[in-house]
């Protein structure tokens, strides 16, 4: 029996590769300085996983960004608007291709970045078009093979597939599955120079199994892998995310050397895989949830899992169900959680260290340790901490009119219109703004009691002030409070209801530099308090244009957080809605007129067959509806969405019913508006006119274009202008600029439309 990984976090256990990658963006530091501490951590990754006993060594898991645009690099498939001389810096232009910017070379439009599959990690999509060149450059992913073997000689590189490569691709003008040839030419030149440097064992991702494929992406499989010549490599096709039960008949008959199967994500009948596939194969089991935070029942799955070894012996690989990325490095550094609520965590480390156990307990058929190691696991679920009777009980009394608004939309538009007077196309953000160094130093001041309360809280309010003049003088019409006093969109809210617990260092990746620390919902969730009313009526008096409140949505607050286990997810997004919506009465009844509920994580959480949506969505959105249904008609119900593939779900985005829906799509160049063929968008509708995950200031003509595009889907009187996300990660100086931009713009398409209409 081996125990191996998918992949490991790569931020470091204090975010290492985050503040590594930002004194490069900003020039404070050197691609060797980068590119040496990079490899530091990777050792220091590769060393942690080999001291909590695993055997095979996952390399090529690491990134500086993103391991799928590390694919599109290895291949050497780079659009042509990020190619520059002979020189090339290699680092910039990777960071060009990300983040549309880099230390050298021009500034570009950035690649498209969405979700991967249903987390909340944002990876950057490929461009392919018909004259694809693939120029394969391995020497990255060669030379991290040597480095891990100067630790282990068991070393495991893994590379996402050719199949589900292509499938997550943007093509322009040609059909995807066309380029498939050229593609596995140069798959074909990385397993021949992988095949040549000693390896041994190859980890293929392919992750859209997981999907109800059509029969033409089913048969990319038999032809992907019946070209591909492996040589001396041994194949491990790699799944997650999602049962691969209903393609079994395809699998059994590619010529692999094992499969990975996620057995956490849905449920997954090994035995038929045992009895199905080859008799030589390996069969890896997903046994530890990659994705959250909660210690393995050991018990449970050792008492599953010996039969199978009994039966496989060594042919039995164990591991966590899916990369470790998606999870927190290192639970030993959480010196001030909560005795009781660490005992039933585990962390990566602590995941693969728990692989350890399970394989001695199996291997020397004695579960002793195992049950000592699984009892608080077991102890949770009936811990009194979690359970609050007055939360349950509004749950059960719940009844269908309390998920929807009284009034229908047209009759809202009407009565809002006529309370805010709000010109055409009308100008907002999205919610935060720059949140400076100082901002973050005078915030741990707080943390550590080193100024008082009232110290911080006229902090924040100058803050406030600063943020609502600014938004005057650049001329925006609905103005918001910038957020100075959130450290996140849901940590913030997180820390002001119970049954919610933090950490200090559970850090993952959300995409290239920036981290998020999700909550740890372990219990029912209740409201202790008004959580933004202060901050929203101090913002309001200092202006006389309406200030949006700015609350984060039940589906997001859920996807989000690691979820306790022990209630179905609904029932949780129900008990968050109920919070919302007590902080959307409070928020009411002190005069705010615009509320903005987020919901960017909608699409995440998402099942991975479609065949599962429905049932998903039916409960998502009825949780909006409920976190909104106390407003009454006057007051403006907003909601924003951002990097996700919403085209496939706008039946759901109409039913939230939102007054105002503001979404990413801008990097897109309006892609989501094409859903607007085949349905009508119902409601008032603001689609990002720049990106600001890029540092580029767009210019007027450009958002002029994006937004006239709009207007051949929506009527003016119905389009908002606004960015495509929330301006926290910027500067100053560029947020001003753009949104300068942004409102000259509005102000030249209003006058376009006045002369059109005079005329």
């Amino acid at each position: 029996m081996q125990i191996h990984n998918l992949g490991f976090p790569r931020i470091g256990a204090r975010r290492e590769l985050k503040f590594s990658l930002e004194r490069y963006w900003r020039g404070e530091s050197t691609p060797e300085t980068l590119l040496t501490e990079c490899r530091e951590i990777r050792k220091t990754n590769w060393q942690t996983q080999l001291d909590e006993g695993i055997e095979y060594l996952p390399v090529g898991d690491f990134a500086h960004y993103d391991h799928v645009l590390n694919t599109s690099l290895l291949l050497g498939i780079v659009p042509e608007r990020f190619k520059g001389s002979s020189e090339e810096n290699e680092l910039d232009l990777e960071f060009r291709i990300a983040r549309g910017q880099a230390p050298s070379g021009c500034q570009c439009a950035a690649s498209d970045m969405t979700k991967w599959f249903n987390t909340n990690y944002h990876y950057i999509v490929p461009e392919l078009s018909a004259d694809l060149d693939i120029k394969v450059n391995a020497g990255r992913l060669l030379a991290q093979i040597a480095e891990a073997r100067q630790l282990s000689d068991k070393v495991k590189p893994v590379l996402l597939g050719p199949v589900s490569y292509l499938y997550l691709s943007v093509v322009k003008d040609v059909e995807k599955l066309s380029l498939l040839p050229k593609l596995l030419k140069g798959y074909q030149e990385v397993l021949n120079q992988l095949a040549a440097s000693g390896v041994s064992w190859l980890q293929i991702d392919e992750p859209v199994l997981g999907l109800e494929l059509e029969e033409s992406w089913q048969q990319a499989f038999n032809t992907s892998y019946g070209q591909l010549e492996k040589g001396g490599l041994k194949l491990l096709l790699t799944t997650y995310f999602a049962s691969v039960d209903h393609h079994l008949e395809l699998i059994r008959a590619l010529p692999f050397d094992g499969i990975h199967l996620d057995t956490i994500a849905e449920q997954t009948d090994v035995t038929r895989f045992i009895d199905a596939l080859p008799s030589s194969w390996v069969i890896s089991l997903g046994v530890v949830n990659g994705r959250n935070v909660w210690k393995t029942d050991l018990v449970s799955v050792y008492q599953t899992l010996l039969p199978l070894y009994r039966r496989l012996g060594e042919r039995l690989w164990l591991a966590p169900s899916c990369s470790l990325l998606h999870s927190p490095v290192d639970l030993a550094q959480e010196l001030k959680l909560d005795e009781e609520l660490s005992s039933w965590l585990a962390f990566a480390r602590q995941k693969c260290a728990e692989l350890a156990l399970l394989k001695s307990a199996l291997e020397n058929e004695n579960s002793d340790a195992i049950t000592l190691y699984s009892a608080p696991a077991i102890a949770r679920r009936v811990s009194e901490r979690i359970h609050n009777q007055a939360v349950q009980q509004r749950i059960s009394r719940l009844q269908p009119e309390d998920f929807q608004r009284k009034q229908a939309f047209n009759e809202r538009k009407i009565i809002q219109q006529s309370a805010l007077n709000l010109p055409l196309l009308p100008t907002t953000t999205i919610g935060s703004f720059p949140q400076t160094r100082k901002i973050r130093e005078i915030r741990a001041k707080w943390r550590r009691n080193e100024i008082s309360d009232l110290q911080y809280q006229e902090y924040i309010r100058g803050e406030i002030a600063d943020v609502i003049a600014r938004q005057e003088a650049i001329g925006l019409d609905v103005l918001v409070h910038g957020e100075a006093e959130r450290n996140d969109m849901v940590e913030y809210f997180g820390e002001l209801l119970e049954g919610v617990a933090f950490t200090q260092f559970a850090w993952v990746q959300s995409y290239g530099s920036r981290c998020v620390k999700p909550p740890v919902i372990f219990g029912d969730i209740s409201r202790k308090q008004a959580m933004t009313l202060e901050w929203i009526n101090y913002a309001q008096s200092l202006t006389a244009k309406p200030v949006k409140a700015m609350l984060t949505g039940p589906v997001t607050i859920l996807a989000w957080s690691f979820v306790r286990d022990d209630l179905p997810r609904r029932q949780v997004a129900e008990q968050i809605a109920l919070a919302i919506g007590d902080e959307v009465a409070d928020l009411v009844a002190g005069g705010t007129q615009i509320i903005q509920i987020d919901e960017p994580a909608i699409r995440e959480g998402m099942p991975v067959k479609q065949s599962l949506w429905q049932e998903y969505l039916d409960w998502a959105t009825a949780a909006f509806r409920l976190s909104a249904a106390t407003a009454p008609a006057a007051t403006q119900i907003h909601s924003h969405m951002c990097y996700s593939e919403f085209n496939d779900i706008l039946e759901a985005i109409i039913a939230l019913d939102a007054d105002v829906l503001t979404v990413e799509t801008s990097r897109s160049n309006m892609a989501l508006l094409d859903a607007f063929e085949q349905q009508a968008y119902p409601n008032d509708l603001g689609p990002g006119v720049y990106d600001i995950h890029s540092p580029n200031v767009p210019d007027v003509d450009w958002m002029v274009n994006l937004l006239a595009k709009a207007l051949d889907y929506l009527p003016p009187e119905r389009l908002w202008v606004n960015p495509d996300c929330g301006l926290k990660t910027r500067g100053w100086s560029e947020t001003t600029s753009a949104l300068e931009n942004m409102v000259l713009a509005a102000k030249a398409l209003r006058a376009q439309l006045a002369a059109k209409a005079a005329s």
